[in-house]
């Protein structure tokens, strides 16, 4: 019978700890590993090669791990996700985790990625949990993330929980890129509108102004209106350009600070029709993520923290805290949602009853479900206001730039046929 060598943790110490034992094959091997407590890190036959380590540093790096972070930029959320999804493939068929990263590693392209999972494949080598691995690299794997890895560590569930996590950035990614996919129609029309209409008002109406100036005629108070605010463009543009950056920066600034923030997001969820996806969208994610800590084992009040952490929205954040308070003093959570006035009844009541029935995490997670549907509903309705908007907008804009350039023409001709009368 074939002997293997192995390196795993003892879940029960905490430790690691190596060895070897006999088994029909490596799937037998890790089985008998895992019945005896263990979480196996690298399990292989005692005859067989090591996997071999590139020159210059860690498994897989592609060599040049520095310089590869310089070139590869920064890492795609969607490459995490893939990342975790293959994962968890790999650790539901049973290979050990330093293997099943060594392939994962292996099959990235060069660049910042690949750099990373080598640097992690090499700490967890060297005996270092995974999840202590990854929170070496928080912008890559951020605390929502490492939470969840070391819950499954500790229950001896990595390929359950990563399916999960999976899952979970699966849905954020589908959501956020149906929002972004409706935004884009729209800003994309407006560009063009406010390109075309300075267009107009720089190169149009100036040649205008000069026929009715060699005309010497008097203009109407519409028409002076639309030549003044042309020279305006065309003499000051740069004022509004300068205007427009220092607006956005200074917005931006401004929401940076606790209160800017609160105040900006509490305006964002009551703009008309955009407050609507802003909202169903922020408690869709709380819903998701703290059902998705709450079912993978992680402690509630744990997992509040680190939904707060992984909350933009401060109006949403700071009902988060409030529940946690609440919580901490061994109170109910559903009434600091009502009072923080973003949560509806019914998500609040269904919090209640799955408070009630002790099965909070499951109720957490149906109502993520059906607000994500609200999200796609909400996006639908907020695009078929926005088109109809548009277009009142430019006709609205190109009927007063005619009307103010017509005018005067009108009034030329109604001089001509009286002279010629």
């Amino acid at each position: 019978m074939p002997s293997f060598s192995y390196k795993a943790h003892d879940r029960r110490s905490g430790k690691e700890v190596s060895g070897s034992l006999e088994a029909g094959s490596q799937m037998e091997a890790i089985a008998n590993l895992k019945k005896q407590g263990l979480l196996p890190i690298e399990v292989k036959e005692s005859r067989a090669k090591s996997v071999k380590t590139p020159a210059g540093g860690t498994p897989g790096g592609g060599g040049g791990g520095a310089f590869a972070n310089l070139l590869g930029g920064g890492v795609k959320p969607n490459q995490v996700t893939l990342f975790t999804r293959q994962l968890s493939t790999l650790q539901d068929a049973g290979l050990p985790i330093v293997q099943s990263l060594q392939i994962l590693t292996d099959m990235q392209r060069p660049g910042s990625f690949r750099s990373i999972l080598g640097q992690v494949t090499e700490d967890v080598q060297g005996g270092t949990m995974l999840s202590d691995a990854m929170a070496r690299h928080p912008k890559v794997w951020d605390k929502l993330y490492t939470n969840l890895v070391k819950a499954g560590e500790a229950a001896g569930a990595l390929d359950v929980i990563l399916r999960r996590l999976s899952e979970f950035r699966e849905k954020a990614q589908k959501l956020k890129k149906k929002i972004i996919g409706a935004l884009i129609y729209p800003v994309a029309v407006l560009t063009i509108a406010v390109a075309i209409l300075t267009f107009i008002m720089v190169f149009i109406v100036p040649k205008f102004e000069q026929i009715f100036r060699d005309l010497n005629i008097r203009l109407p108070a519409l028409t002076v209106l639309l030549i003044e605010m042309s020279n305006f463009v065309a003499n000051w543009w740069w004022v509004i350009i300068i205007a427009l950056v220092f607006s956005i920066v200074g917005i931006k600034i401004f929401r940076g600070t606790e209160t800017g923030g609160a105040v900006v997001d509490r305006m964002a969820l009551k703009v008309p029709v955009l407050g609507g996806v802003v909202k169903k969208g922020s408690v869709a994610r709380f819903t998701r993520t703290l059902g998705t800590l709450v079912t993978s084992g992680v402690g509630f009040l744990d997992a509040l923290d680190i939904t707060k952490s992984a909350t933009p929205n401060i109006v949403v954040r700071n009902a988060i805290q409030d529940v946690r308070d609440s919580v901490k003093e061994g109170e109910t959570i559903n009434e600091p949602l009502r009072r923080s006035g973003v949560f509806d009844d019914i998500v609040v009541n269904m919090i209640k009853v799955g408070e009630e029935t002790g099965e909070l995490d499951k109720m957490l997670i149906k109502i993520a479900d059906n607000y994500d549907e609200e999200v796609d509903s909400a996006v639908a309705a907020m695009m078929a206001l926005l088109e109809p908007a548009l277009i009142i907008f430019m006709g609205v804009a190109v009927g007063f730039i005619v009307i103010a350039l017509f005018l005067p023409l009108i009034s030329i001709i109604e001089q001509l046929n009286a002279g010629g009368g």
